[in-house]
């Protein structure tokens, strides 16, 4: 392969993602065959979770002439094209003095533009996965932490038995004696004997 020009330019990320799988980097499952060395294969392994491994040429020459008339620079261009906003929010900070250059309606027609010529890049694995457990969103019983309507088993302990929120009181210790608040006094020691308040003096 012979360089007609060093430097003409800065390169799109589909340019980049085209080098690498000419080179082989899309080929080669062991890594080891093909002329790819391992910082390559990291661009490469980075390249193509963008938006770059669902573009085409062809979809980036048409967004070239599109956008011919909101007079972008050819970073702005090339940042939209690798980054694909969009949002409005995202593509304000791509395009400089983006309020003063362009007014709302140019701004939508531009996002609008690129959601329809560019694919959003590929969802990473277990994206659609939701966590387990109780949805977002669902009512809850007041003072509980039950979504209301549950069933009654959804609302019994680990050991089976049913929770009642309105037993604030501890009713003793793990085996399950009831502690009683008007036994002030000890009636007794470790013994079991009980003390005649006459003998403290013995």
């Amino acid at each position: 392969m012979k360089v007609k020009k060093a430097n003409a330019g800065a390169l799109t990320n589909l340019e980049v993602l085209n080098f690498l799988r000419a080179r082989g980097a899309s080929t080669d499952p062991t890594r080891v065959i093909a002329p790819v060395s391992p910082s390559e294969y990291q661009v490469y392994d980075y390249l193509v979770e963008t938006a770059a491994c669902n573009q085409t040429q062809e979809n980036i020459n048409e967004f070239l002439k599109s956008c011919e008339k909101y007079k972008l620079a050819k970073a702005e261009k090339l940042n939209i094209i690798n980054i694909r906003p969009a949002t409005l929010v995202e593509i304000d900070p791509i395009i400089e003095e983006c309020q003063d250059r362009l007014n709302e309606e140019q701004v939508e027609e531009l996002v609008e533009l690129i959601e329809n010529l560019f694919p959003p890049p590929p969802k990473p694995e277990g994206a659609d996965e939701g966590e387990e457990g109780i949805p977002d969103g669902l009512p809850m019983e007041e003072g509980t932490d039950y979504v209301k309507g549950a069933p009654d088993e959804a609302k019994e302990g680990t050991d089976g038995s049913t929770l009642d929120d309105t037993d604030e009181d501890a009713e003793g210790f793990s085996d399950g004696f009831q502690l009683e608040d008007t036994d002030e006094d000890i009636e007794g020691t470790t013994d079991g004997l009980t003390l005649d308040p006459t003998d403290k003096g013995k």
